[in-house]
């Protein structure tokens, strides 16, 4: 069998690759093992929020009695719950296929393996085998969760978030390996649905990468939500008991014992590298098997490219889908620019999102910094929803005034950061944000604050001294 790109991954990274280079009038085959819309679509980003969602309306419910709502006997029937999150993926994987189909895209379910620089072998769900040859390819086969020692995976006892993410009961107690994106998502999610959650984390700090300052207010309601973390632990092993499962957690305040009901572990993810052939075909890898590109997305073989989790983190849908874009469009000869500002977006509770750089950042480019904040604390849209917490903080230069990064903890952050990165792919200032009219009430006044803020002129906060 013979096209002209051949791509091996079909999340959001490999099938936005195709439909991009289908538009560009390329033939494209689209090989993927398991599911369309990959990791992010089956397994993690779609269904954690839709889990994520079903939770907060409980919590919601619950919380509206202190406004004189009173939501009496709030049921969660996981089964309904569960179909729903099904039914959304399986529409989202229609339409995947629909959408890869009108744009010439050719669809193969199966196993591939690079045999050489322009040749594949796929292997079918009956165990049959076929022979690609290609003239490019586009390798996007993300990363999986990484194990621990002594907490090997069993979907049973042990989950990963593809387990975590499908129980069809809400278990009365679970620990939480690990205080990253994925632990904290789904140990909110559980935590509001009445499981009692603890959450183990190796270093001090939860959400590690992210500005101290934005994590500080999860920190806070992660407590008020009953949640237990203990930092600067970890779990060594566990043993099952007539009541649960015994867990040992060892750290920096000596040795305890846990039990709990289940155990998820998320304390990050690897390349899903080690059976595509690479050496077959010359592609280099590091170290830790994240394949090297360059900065069109060409891996050591000019005509093989690599995008998304599989050249290393951050580990975003998102980012993965624009480089896809740019891999079809470098293939195609086109021009491309940069990919530019990479949003993160963290949905927990309250939500975080940030994009650009920090203050000691800039600090370290030579820079001279100045920071701009506005609570939602002040913002009538946010005290009417009653999701006052956090803030909005930006980053600028000073000599020029151009914004220079954007961090958000409250209500909507993970919607409100687009306008963010906007403003940082145009270059705008603190001054076109400022000036920018923005409706009332809602939140995102709260960025528009901020940079007055930032200009020392804020209007519905106090000046901050200098």
């Amino acid at each position: 069998m013979d096209t002209q790109v051949l791509i091996i991954g079909a999340g959001p990274g490999g099938y936005v690759a195709g439909i991009k280079a289908g538009q560009l009038g390329k033939k494209v085959l689209l090989v993927d093992r398991d599911a369309l819309g990959g990791e992010c679509l089956n397994y993690g980003c779609i269904p954690s929020k839709a889990m994520i969602s079903a939770a907060g309306a409980v919590h919601k419910a619950k919380k509206a009695k202190e406004i004189g709502i009173e939501a009496a006997d709030v049921r969660v029937d996981m089964g309904k719950v569960q179909a729903w999150r099904a039914g959304i993926i399986k529409g989202f994987g229609r339409g995947i296929a629909t959408l890869s189909k009108a744009n010439g895209v050719e669809i193969l379910m199966g196993s591939a393996r690079l045999t050489g620089p322009k040749s594949a072998e796929v292997t079918l769900a009956d165990g049959k085998s076929l022979a690609v040859r290609f003239e490019h390819a586009i390798l996007a086969t993300g990363s999986a969760a990484v194990p621990v020692p002594g907490l090997a995976y069993d979907g049973r006892n042990i989950l990963s978030n593809k387990e975590a993410l499908e129980l069809s009961e809400v278990p009365p107690r679970m620990l939480v390996v690990g205080g990253g994106i994925i632990g904290l998502e789904i140990g909110t999610y559980l935590a509001k649905l009445g499981t009692k959650v603890t959450v183990v984390e190796l270093l001090p700090q939860l959400l590690t990468g992210v500005d101290p300052e934005l994590a500080q207010p999860v920190a806070r309601a992660l407590q008020k939500l009953g949640v237990e973390v203990i930092l600067e632990a970890k779990a060594s092993k566990y043993d099952e008991m007539l009541d649960g499962l015994e867990v040992t957690l060892a750290g920096k305040a000596g040795e305890r014992t846990l039990v709990v009901d289940k155990i998820l572990v998320s304390v990050g993810r690897k390349p899903r590298s080690a059976e595509l052939g690479l050496e077959a075909a010359g592609v280099k890898t590091d170290a830790r098997g994240f394949v090297a590109v360059d900065a069109r997305y060409r891996t050591s073989v000019a005509h093989i490219h690599a995008i998304g989790d599989l050249i290393g983190p951050p580990f975003l849908a998102h980012k993965a889908s624009r480089e896809g874009v740019l891999a079809a469009l470098d293939i195609a000869g086109a021009e491309t620019e940069p990919i530019g500002p990479i949003p993160s977006a963290i949905f927990t509770d309250p939500e975080i999102a940030f994009v650009g750089i920090t203050e000691a950042q800039a600090k370290e480019k030579g820079l001279e910094p100045v920071l701009g904040r506005f609570p939602f604390a002040a913002s009538g849209r946010a005290q009417a929803a009653r999701e006052a917490e956090g803030f909005v903080k930006v980053v600028a230069d000073k000599k020029s005034g151009k914004l220079l990064g954007v961090g958000i903890v409250g209500p909507q952050a993970t919607d409100l950061i687009s306008e963010g990165s906007l403003a940082l792919k145009l270059g705008a200032t603190l001054e076109d944000v400022a000036s920018t009219i923005h409706p009332h009430p809602t939140l995102p006044e709260a960025f528009q604050e901020a940079c007055e803020a930032a200009l020392g002129t804020p209007i519905h906060v106090a000046p901050a001294r200098r």
